[in-house]
């Protein structure tokens, strides 16, 4: 991985940093590409915190969850102000956007402070290793205790730093959600979940809830230039301060042709240009499009060349709608 040092070599806080509020909600594959560019880019907390926020939106794009771009943001500029990342939890904690895992993870693998940063592999690991039979997300405490528990051996306390990632390893490569390696697994004879034949089947966890559905409408506006007409969302709220095509609020209820097109950005002859389906955490979302070519663009919002809309802080459903409704365009 990218971001870990070379044995021997002194850990860059930053790095441990910038990787674990990626990996939020995001899997190391998906992640490392996206890493790479952005410290190419951005290659110190202090080039972080110099740059313009919406350089910064620009890179993230595509990796939602958009909130950690803005913290990530505010953070770097209050780590330059004071000089560096702060040494101890508390302090890490007091950063914007990190809480008690991230510190943690900053705090053992950085710096070398005696404790346990718990992420999904561990919790899976302690879970079986322990055979906590509770569900999540009731068990996280269990496990939090779990795991505290194993950072009291005397090794893991003189190497907090190779434990953490160690505890993280176990859980990606052998303890995995599915057809865990027990045969290989240096903990095979302590595993209590193991013993009574129910590892695979830990963590448990609760059933999940239906997903709401909400229903919008955007719409592809160019000129014979080769330009389109976008917007840039609320500051605050879901895709804080991102770039959008101009369109309609998201709301439970499907809107009609009738009521979409007073929210277009300019009257034009519009036509049908397709539907984009996009899953967030906490609901479904269905996006009709529409596009048009107007001889001069107008409207609230700004311009930009169809072609450089890659350094545009697109979020992905904003990419989906920009690929369907040029796919779409073109066929017709």
């Amino acid at each position: 991985m990218p971001w870990r040092a070379e044995p021997g070599l002194t850990t860059d806080p930053y790095r441990v940093w910038l990787s674990e509020i990626m990996l939020q909600q995001t899997t190391v594959t998906a992640v490392i590409p996206y890493y790479e560019r952005f410290v190419s880019r951005f290659p110190t907390v202090e080039a972080l915190a110099a740059a313009p926020v919406e350089a910064v939106l620009s890179s993230w794009a595509g990796l939602g969850y958009y909130a950690r771009a803005r913290n990530l943001h505010a953070c770097a500029q209050a780590v330059a102000a004071m000089g560096g990342f702060p040494r101890d939890l508390q302090g890490l904690q007091a950063l914007p956007g990190i809480g008690v895992y991230t510190a943690s993870a900053i705090g053992a693998i950085a710096f070398g402070l005696p404790t346990v940063p718990v992420d999904g592999n561990v919790e899976r690991v302690t879970s079986r290793l322990f055979a906590i039979g509770m569900p999540l997300p009731a068990a996280k405490a269990a496990m939090r205790g779990a795991a505290e528990a194993l950072g009291t051996d005397p090794d893991a306390q003189a190497r907090p730093s190779d434990f953490a990632q160690a505890l993280f390893d176990l859980g990606a490569t052998l303890c995995t959600p599915t057809s865990p390696g027990c045969a290989v697994c240096p903990w095979m004879d302590a595993c209590v979940g193991r013993r009574l034949g129910i590892a695979e089947q830990l963590p448990r966890k609760a059933p999940k809830k239906t997903r709401p559905v909400r229903y919008g409408v955007h719409f592809w506006l160019t000129d014979p230039a080769g330009n389109v007409l976008l917007r840039r969302r609320p500051s605050s709220g879901l895709l804080g301060g991102m770039t959008e095509l101009p369109g309609t609020p998201w709301r439970a209820e499907e809107w009609t042709e009738a009521q979409a097109m007073p929210h277009a950005p300019m009257e034009a002859n519009w036509r049908a240009a397709g539907q984009v389906q996009h899953g967030f955490t906490h609901f479904e979302l269905f996006l009709n499009l529409f596009a048009a070519v107007v001889p001069q663009l107008e409207g609230e919002g700004f311009q930009r060349p169809i072609v450089a809309l890659g350094d545009v802080a697109l979020p992905s459903v904003m990419l989906k709608c920009v690929k369907t409704a040029q796919r779409t365009v073109a066929e017709k």
